[in-house]
């Protein structure tokens, strides 16, 4: 075993495996890996071997995509058969709203070059003559989808691996991760020691054992999944005497399971309720190829519509009834990237679909190690996206949770109720009172919109399908009524949304934005540290503010912060609140080695208010103790100040495009706040809003996201970002690497799209774009402006196409609707409600 290593990896499943894979081809052979036991002995080995392409998520879609590709190759590469058959997938739709599903999802897959076929029942029929048709009313199918042997696939990955100089060493169990003062790593075995400049954790069940290894909380426990393989049947015996094609992996979503055949049976793979959590403290220290017992009584609605669906899944046998577990995170997605405040300790874990996601991970995780980024944007399986609020109590509730709804609808409105409300701001019951419907991020309690005191929707107005899965709104407590439905289209809290819009506009609103990232950075190397990292130049008078960006170091977007400086050494810096681990751990990881720098987070020391509209400032002047004029307190500066015997940073900036003011306050100060405020302008008109009137009211300003607009896979010039990005203030992160990519050209470019003929349904984001039927761009966000009366999204597209009057066609559920090209900021291009 080699002492010395560019990188370990740890655990031999199909994950680690290909990450060694991965790593070497990238052309470091003296990679190592180690497993505590044979390679597949965890989760691999029980895995259904299913490659299935569907995904919402971009992050996740790429990585299936890459590996279903690379899976088709190994076989030449390695000499070894992995057992891939491309037999298909077909999901069934039983529902309207599955089917706008289905439709929303085949436009996210045209733009990452995924092939989705929709077809009818009929066509159903002819490809799986054994499924029962009744009351389909149709169904996508993946050409490219199909499944492959785990163990075989792994056993290719490894020769391949050891083919370009890696090293594997089964049976030798990692006791001990330490770093040592040169910042190298050394991994204690029982076979001797390692030392190395990088380690990748891919323990699977193991996941937080491991953590606990070097200090980390990783957001990985497994849940139990089962499924059963019947003995040959009949017809399906016939087929293939006949030399007919496999039938191909059938889903019927509705009903939560998948199933394909296997060795002239078929095996039945459900998603059930009640599915418990395992390995809480990791898996026992010779656990080795490991079931739990079958409990088939948890499955008796799956198998009933299995049954009723494809009448020969109940005249076979049983033959095996397999229950395993399967690694979870929270969301469902895995955790892929950098261990936070740890460097050079990698995380690629919580793969509920490893087998699919081996390949992809693999290369992404070798990409973002070798070179420093990866090449897609990886937001959606960052490790960072879970805080410290993510600890035992919460992951499991959350995971069983995710697993329970792998086949629900995704809808894009979604908010899932497990382990809620966890975080709340002080307020919480305040907005609440007034009719707030909430949403959750990065554990925080958010008002997404509030409802009339009295509002409520009949059995009628949910008209939930009878089918297994029919959760089409949340769910609510004993004496509670729902208020609101789920839906891919114009839902029922619309016109409550555009009332909040339009008292913004009108009037004035209140908002808790208190889930904002907040950091203060200080020292005297502070200034200097930030004008080399950021792209802004930094604010030199204490009270200015400025917007600013942190980019990659091939000048895509990393980050973006709204930064203050509150004293001379001193500056308060405020992001998404989604993106707080994140962005603190990249600001971290990039502090100079001197300790000139400090950096802290204040999230939870700090609340914010936002109060925005017309008559903001005359609500703020009857609180607060100094004057806030426009001349005493202009746009873009911050000022100290009290309303009523509160203290607190007002900083005249919002993301709605109207007057008004972040109030950033002491959090325990802030029911004091919210009161005074309130009643102060109940003259004028106030009323709370929430997210979703101001995600309508920035897209009328062409205010752009992290990980919407803003991505590592963009250029920060192509996302429209000239104003802030600051060439001549000396070096910065990314800046010669902008400057390069500038010169080379860019492939996109961010436009504001007036979206037409639509009634019911506007973009959310990732609708593909299109010119004369050829695919030239991808939404980035969408939805309905209620002061402008035009539903727009925000696009990127072929810098040709993005002058004001092009015109383009935007896929939107299946229907194809005309988009002009308009000047960005539809509402108040000027700027003058934010500056009066």
């Amino acid at each position: 075993m080699r002492t010395h290593a560019r990188a370990v990896v740890i655990g031999g499943g199909v994950v680690g495996v290909s990450t060694l894979y991965h790593l070497a081809r990238k052309g470091w052979s003296d990679s190592v890996l180690v497993e505590r036991r044979e390679l597949t002995s965890g989760s691999t080995w029980h895995a259904a071997g299913l490659l299935p392409l569907f995904n919402l998520s971009y992050s996740v879609g790429q990585i299936h995509k890459y590996s279903v590709a690379l899976y088709g190759t190994l076989e030449q590469e390695s000499g070894l058969d992995v057992g891939l058959r491309k037999v298909s997938n077909i999901r069934l739709a039983r529902t309207r709203d599955r089917m706008d599903e289905y439709h929303y999802y085949a436009g996210v897959a045209a733009t990452i070059g995924v092939t989705v076929k929709f077809l009818t029942p009929q066509e159903v029929k002819e490809i799986w003559p054994l499924c029962n048709v009744d009351g389909i009313i149709g169904a996508i199918q993946h050409p490219e989808d199909g499944y492959i042997q785990p163990a075989d696939l792994t056993q290719a990955l490894a020769r391949a691996a050891r083919e370009r100089g890696a090293e594997i060493n089964r049976h030798t169990t990692v006791i001990a991760i330490e770093r040592r003062p040169s910042g190298e790593w050394k991994v204690a075995t029982d076979k001797g020691d390692i030392v190395c400049e990088h380690v990748v954790s891919a323990t699977g069940n193991f996941a937080r054992a491991t953590g606990r290894m070097v200090g980390i909380n990783v957001p990985v426990i497994p849940v139990q999944h089962q499924y059963i393989v019947t003995e040959a049947h009949p017809e399906i015996v016939a087929r293939k005497a006949k030399g007919l094609p496999e039938m191909g992996v059938l889903r019927e979503s509705d009903s939560s399971w998948y199933m394909r055949e296997e060795a002239g049976g078929l095996l039945l793979g459900p998603y059930e309720k009640g599915a418990p959590a395992c390995y809480v403290d990791g898996p026992s220290a010779d656990s080795e190829y490991e079931l739990f017992p079958e409990d088939l009584d948890r499955l008796a609605p799956h198998i009933e519509t299995a049954i009723a669906r494809v009448p020969a899944f109940g005249e076979a046998g049983v033959k095996k009834v397999y229950n395993g577990a399967i690694a979870y995170t929270p969301d469902g997605s895995p955790i892929v990237g950098p261990a936070p405040g740890l460097k050079n300790f990698w995380l690629n874990e919580g793969h509920s679909f490893g087998v699919t996601a081996a390949g992809g991970a693999g290369w992404q995780l070798a990409e973002w190690i070798v070179d420093g980024e990866p090449t897609i944007d990886m937001l959606g399986v960052d490790p960072r996206r879970f805080g410290a609020y993510a600890e035992t109590g919460y992951l499991i509730e959350k995971n069983e949770e995710a697993y329970a709804r792998v086949f629900t609808v995704h809808y894009p409105d979604e908010e899932r109720v497990a382990a809620r409300p966890l975080r709340q701001t002080p307020c919480y019951g305040r907005m609440k009172a007034l009719g707030a419907v909430f949403g959750s991020i990065y554990g925080w309690e958010r008002p997404n919109w509030f409802a009339p005191l009295d509002y409520a929707l009949s059995e009628a107005d949910l008209a939930k399908p009878d089918v297994l899965l029919n959760e089409n709104h949340p769910a609510v407590g004993p004496g509670e009524r729902p208020r609101e439905k789920w839906s891919f289209r114009r839902s029922n809290y619309f016109d409550f949304v555009g009332a909040e819009c339009r008292n913004v506009h009108d009037n004035v609103g209140l908002q808790d934005m208190s889930a904002f990232a907040k950091l203060e950075v200080s020292g005297p190397g502070a200034e200097g540290w930030l004008n080399s990292i950021l792209t802004n130049r930094i604010p030199k008078a204490v009270g200015r503010v400025t917007l600013t960006y942190l980019l990659t170091s091939r000048g895509g977007v990393r980050a973006e912060f709204t930064l203050t400086r509150i004293a001379p050494e001193r500056f308060y810096l405020v992001s998404a609140g989604a993106l707080e681990a994140h962005d603190f751990d990249t600001m971290e990881k990039l502090l100079p080695a001197d300790m000139s720098v400090r950096i802290d987070k204040v999230t939870t020391q700090r609340g914010v208010l936002v109060l925005a509209g017309p008559r903001s400032r005359e609500v703020l002047s009857k609180v607060a103790d100094i004057d806030v004029s426009n001349q005493a307190f202009p746009w873009l500066t911050a000022r100290r100040l009290s309303i009523r015997s509160a203290g607190l940073i007002a900083m005249r900036v919002n993301f709605v495009g109207e007057l008004g003011y972040e109030l950033h306050h002491p959090i325990e100060m802030q029911n004091t706040i919210f009161d005074a405020l309130m009643a102060a302008g109940a003259v004028f008109g106030i009323k709370p809003f929430g997210i979703r009137a101001m995600d309508s009211l920035r897209l009328e300003k062409s205010y752009k996201l992290v990980g919407r607009e803003l991505s590592i896979e963009y250029a920060a010039l192509e996302s429209g970002l000239e104003r802030f990005v600051d060439f001549d203030k000396g070096p910065f992160l990314g800046r010669d690497a902008l400057v390069t990519w500038c010169g080379k050209g860019f492939e996109n470019k961010i436009v504001t799209l007036e979206v037409q003929g639509v009634s019911d349904a506007d973009a959310r984001g990732s609708e593909p774009v299109t010119k004369d039927g050829v695919m030239v761009g991808r939404t980035t966000s969408g939805g309905y402006g209620w002061r402008t009366g035009k539903s727009l999204a925000l696009a990127m597209v072929k810098p040709e196409l993005s002058n004001i009057g092009s015109e383009v066609d935007v896929r939107i559920l299946g229907e194809t609707r005309r988009a002009v090209v308009v000047p960005d900021s539809p509402y108040d291009p000027k700027n003058a409600a934010l500056r009066q």
